[in-house]
């Protein structure tokens, strides 16, 4: 446990409030984000998820249409538990955050930058597996 609070000091300590009070921009690295006590959810499709590779705690959950990720991920989420997204670039998580915040009591965490801006910084992802919601592994 007292190895996570620096981590989890220094992911709220990089996020910015964007537009909407439960949503945040941070960019955290890839062991932040492993470390963290969040809901990781990477948003790509299957194919960009085995093209590229995955964070291995991420769940796996393409964003189609806010109701129907909605639907998807409360099995998953816990008390509390902030949800952070991921994606390739950053653009899709920007939109998909701001979609949902409204109909989660968690605050949102857009993660800038996605997993190309953790492979630009020497992170090499890990292969997908059905386990985290793949459905093409």
């Amino acid at each position: 446990m007292l190895k996570l609070l620096p981590a989890i000091a220094l992911l709220l300590l990089s996020l910015q409030p964007a537009s909407a009070q439960q949503i945040y921009t941070a960019q955290p690295s890839a062991q932040q984000l492993q470390e963290a006590p969040v809901l990781l959810v990477d948003i790509r499709r299957p194919e960009e998820w085995v093209e590229t590779g995955v964070l291995p705690n991420a769940l796996l959950l393409t964003f189609e249409s806010p109701a129907q990720f909605l639907t998807d991920l409360r099995p998953h989420l816990q008390p509390g538990q902030p949800v952070a997204l991921i994606c390739r670039t950053g653009n899709r998580t920007a939109r998909a955050a701001h979609l949902i915040a409204a109909d989660l009591d968690v605050p949102v965490v857009d993660v800038a930058g996605g997993i190309f801006r953790l492979m630009g910084a020497g992170y090499r992802p890990d292969r997908p597996t059905s386990a985290q919601g793949c459905t093409i592994c």
